[in-house]
């Protein structure tokens, strides 16, 4: 079996390339590193753009343009579009430390963007945020390490009792 090497690449869509690349570059500090234009087989053009989400890991985003078959009007924030409330659907970029999601924050919101407070997970620490298409993104730190006690509810009867019947 081959090892994991991480990811390469998440793909999104937005509806609106320029105010995504603005975010992402101006916001996040995420650097573009491809933009290409694809014309497919059925008509219409998609704008594909690459960013580094740091550690070579990249998040490409896809605006399409008159491509049959995909609607100019859905949700590019994807909860939505499913009927889920809230970020079940969500991003985690990583961050250093607490300090480092503090200062993070605080950039955020001087930037304009509405940011939680730290929530603590108990082994892991966050903030969440939304970008320009609707997206739940969140900067997250590890608290404590990756221990057997973190997998308890695992074996508990709560959590086998959810097990679905296939």
């Amino acid at each position: 079996m081959s090892v994991n090497r991480g990811i390469h690449h998440l793909g999104l869509a937005t509806h609106d390339m320029e105010a995504t690349l603005d975010f992402y570059e101006n916001v996040l500090g995420f650097e573009t590193k491809v933009c290409d234009l694809l014309e497919p087989e059925g008509g219409g053009k998609i704008r594909h753009a690459f960013l580094d989400a740091g550690d070579g890991e990249l998040i490409a985003f896809m605006e399409c343009n008159d491509v049959p078959g995909i609607s100019p009007d859905f949700d590019a924030g994807i909860n939505k579009g499913l009927g889920i409330r809230g970020g079940v659907m969500h991003f985690a970029f990583k961050a250093d430390d607490e300090a480092d999601l503090e200062t993070r924050r605080d950039d955020l919101r001087d930037k304009g963007v509405t940011c939680t407070e730290l929530v603590d997970h108990g082994w892991c620490t966050s903030i969440y945020f939304r970008d320009p298409n609707d997206l739940q993104l969140e900067f997250c730190c590890l608290t404590a390490g990756y221990e057997q006690a973190l997998l308890a509810d695992r074996e508990a009867a709560s959590w086998k009792s959810l097990t679905r019947a296939g």
